[in-house]
């Protein structure tokens, strides 16, 4: 039997236990995975033989390519079956179906991809007969100990326990990456994919399994907006007309997921996403390997890992982790050198385009950037032709071209506006930022824009309160007495105090460090800003020395470099820009940049070890990254003490504070609906609630729902809902201009205005 027949009749079986009724969950999930992951990703394996050389490369891409198949079909379905009288496109038979139509449609395109791959496996059978690949078993032995730790240590914290396994977690990815380093010389290229796999999932599960909800900032929202299209069995934009909405990365996706394999949309949410955000450091390992030495390419994915974005955030954006899985795909495929540069725009145009569909803001500086890189081309072009010496790097062909930016911009702009009209969000980022421009307000930016070179003083909480109470005056006063907000003389008689940031208690050992004059504290936070500025030192270095060293860690392709400095450009923009500061993260941005200049940092940080000589340098490069990395996921810290508390690792701090569901806030959330069914009636939950929860009560209740408790925003026939935090901590939050304050809640202002209609040792409801 033939690769393909094999495919196909898998996928007929699959089918089969999808339009089946009552299937048994592990056999619904098996034949789910396959039709949307297995089979696709194993055809199009063999497409990704023409524009990737690596057998390696070729697996990321295809999985990659079988996202946005997905995706595709789902939409495809989506916007066919209506019309022919199916109200519910999105159903499993519906989604079935049309994915094993495509699965067809795929195989019937590409070469045989299973023989392809049982060739390379019986050539190296035959010339390793009784061995297995070097490192498979303890890569793999080691991960699997690693992702247990890893599922272990939440569920520990989230039973109130301690925080031991998931500190033996992280030490137990530290060990893996510090393996991969020490044999990259003996580890064959896949080897080392799927140890960088084991190790992010590791580090992601930590975060994403915290709490037995959905946890999280904006994730909340996105499940929300999944919930919406999952419940209907179909999307539609005009129902609710959000930027979140246009995402098919959390929209159709998922919903696919949910409906083929059986898993839950929480867990879809909190594993299978994740899983596959994982694979971004093989990817970018792989593509930095195309042009860069191994050891180079290995600490590119460190430091795309040990990035504290990574796995604070990410799990928390779903939206932006299809987004980056997309653009690791497309790296890989700018920096292939053995394939023809046509067929890699292609494929490159074809992940763009599942970007644009993706995530809205990844888009958005995709196209500035690529736009960026594509001027800078032809200023050195031209430079060079003016010199008449043209280096041979500038005679090289650069891959980005016009049509490329010209499909993505063009993309973007469709999907943003005639299709989904949900561009809104730029425009008024844009028109903000002009404001704040004309006015003298550049300076009120976000405060992660400090961690920059180039981004000036960090604004301080007190400061932003004030800024806070300016601007809700302001639309008090813009929403007249009609608007039934309590009188402002009563909110002034109890005033609002920043709270200090939380900080967890010295360890014994560091509290011999603070007996023998080492101020713990400070310590911990002055070495994360240095290693933030370190991280923008050493890509400077890198580009520096890459290009006009004498010792070049590694030679760049010219579309590395030209995308390198959009992308800081680009960065550099965010930092000065107040509004986009806010909008768009520059703390995701670089995030993102490090897709593109990852090498440049690796680069940098070996050719500052070079004084130690050339066999030594690596070694104390790989050591100097592996203290990095323990210190930025929090695993040194946690020895010391000292440091504030993080959701991977604690039951305390602003994550937990803010986003941590707790049933006591879900019990009382349920005894306000069986109370108030029906009514209109106005609810205002803190921040760490389970706002979507409310929000669907907004949208199937006739209810409206106000984010935020803070007095000044409280209405005189409001419903209050105090949270964990507020009820046992007597804090809340607000959040301004990209900032969290904590401040403390003054407790005697709802006591003197509402009654208390409801209490628990961890909710309280007041009207």
């Amino acid at each position: 039997m033939t690769g393909r027949r094999a495919v196909l009749g898998g996928t007929a079986l699959a089918v089969l236990v999808e339009i089946l009724p009552g299937p048994p969950t592990a056999l619904l999930t098996l034949a789910g995975l396959w039709l949307l992951l297995g089979a696709p990703t194993v055809l199009w394996y063999g497409i990704a033989s023409r524009v990737v050389s690596t057998r390696d490369g070729r697996v990321l891409l295809a999985v990659g390519l079988s996202v946005i198949t997905d995706i595709v079909v789902a939409l495809v379905v989506n916007t066919a079956l209506p019309p022919l009288g199916i109200g519910q496109p999105l159903a499993r038979t519906p989604l079935a179906v049309a994915s094993a139509l495509a699965v067809v449609v795929i195989a019937l395109a590409t070469d045989p991809p299973s023989e392809r791959l049982a060739d390379g496996i019986a050539r190296w059978r035959e010339r390793h007969p009784h061995q297995l690949p070097p490192g498979l078993v303890a890569v793999s032995a080691l991960g699997t100990v690693t992702l247990a730790l890893s599922v272990a240590g939440p569920i520990r914290l989230n039973n109130q326990s301690g925080s031991a396994v998931s500190v033996a977690a992280m030490v137990s990815v530290a060990v893996l990456l510090a393996l991969l380093m020490w044999r990259r010389r003996q580890y064959a290229a896949p080897i080392v994919v799927l140890g960088l796999f084991f190790a992010a999932a590791g580090l992601l599960l930590l975060t994403s399994l915290r709490g037995w909800y959905i946890t999280g900032h904006d994730i909340q929202h996105e499940y929300e907006i999944f919930q919406l299209t999952a419940t209907g069995n179909h999307w539609n934009i005009s129902s609710y007309r959000d930027t979140y909405n246009a995402c098919m990365s959390i929209t159709l996706l998922p919903t696919s997921l949910v409906r083929l394999t059986g898993i839950s949309g929480v867990y879809v949410f909190k594993v299978v996403l994740p899983l596959l955000f994982a694979l971004t450091p093989a990817l970018v390992y792989r593509s930095v390997r195309n042009v860069a030495p191994n050891l180079v390419a290995l600490l590119s994915a460190v430091f795309l890992m040990m990035f504290p974005t990574f796995f604070t955030d990410m799990v928390f954006m779903a939206r932006q982790e299809v987004a980056f899985l997309l653009l690791g795909c497309a790296m890989v495929v700018l920096t292939e050198t053995s394939r023809p540069v046509g067929s890699r725009r292609v494929a490159f145009t074809v992940l763009a385009l599942g970007i644009v569909l993706s995530h809205y803001s990844t888009t958005y500086i995709i196209v500035v950037t690529l736009a960026l890189a594509f001027v800078i081309d032809l200023v050195w072009r031209l430079c060079s032709r003016l010199r008449r010496r043209p280096s041979p790097e500038t005679v090289q062909r650069s891959f980005i071209t016009w049509w490329i930016l010209v499909a993505t911009a063009v993309a973007a702009v469709v999907w943003t506006g005639p299709v989904s009209h949900t561009g809104g969000q730029l425009q008024t980022s844009v028109t903000t930022t002009v404001r704040d421009l004309r006015s003298g307000q550049a300076w009120n930016r976000s405060s992660d824009v400090s961690y920059s070179l180039i981004g000036g003083a960090q604004v301080s909480p007190a400061e932003r309160l004030r800024e806070y109470r300016a601007d809700a005056v302001r639309m008090r006063e813009d929403a007249g007495a009609g608007a039934d907000y309590l009188p402002l003389s009563v909110v002034d008689a109890y005033p609002v105090r920043p709270e200090p940031e939380q900080v967890q208690p010295l360890t014994p050992l560091g509290r011999s460090l603070q007996d023998g004059g080492v101020d713990v504290v400070a310590a911990n936070s002055g070495f994360r800003a240095i290693t933030a500025m370190l991280l923008q030192l050493l890509l400077f270095v890198g580009v520096v020395t890459t290009l006009w060293g004498r010792r070049k860690a590694f030679r760049p392709t010219r579309d590395q470099v030209t995308l390198t400095v959009g992308a800081g450009a680009v960065i550099g923009m965010l930092t000065l820009l107040p509004q986009a500061s806010i909008d768009y993260g520059v703390l995701r941005s670089f995030q993102q940049g490090l897709f593109i200049f990852a090498p440049f940092i690796a680069a940098g940080l070996v050719w500052i070890c070079r004084w130690a000589g050339r066999r030594r340098a690596a070694a104390l490069a790989c050591a100097l990254s592996l203290v990095l990395f323990l210190d930025l996921v929090g695993a040194l810290p946690k020895l010391f003490g000292g440091y504030p508390p993080v959701l991977n690792l604690d039951n305390a701090g602003e994550y937990y504070d803010n986003y941590y569901i707790h049933p006591e806030e879900r019990s009382a959330f349920s005894w306000l609906l069986v109370r108030a069914p029906g009514q209109q009636v106005n609810i205002q939950p803190q921040d760490q609630t389970d706002r979507v929860a409310f929000r669907r009560l907004q949208t199937q209740q006739g209810t409206h729902v106000s984010n935020g408790i803070h007095p000044l925003l409280i209405k005189k026939d409001s419903y209050v809902f105090l949270g964990s935090t507020a009820v046992r901590e007597g804090e809340a939050a607000v959040y301004y201009r990209g900032d969290g304050v904590p401040y403390r809640y003054p407790a005697a202002f709802l006591d003197a205005t509402k009654n208390k209609i409801y209490s628990s040792d961890g909710a309280e409801i007041f009207r």
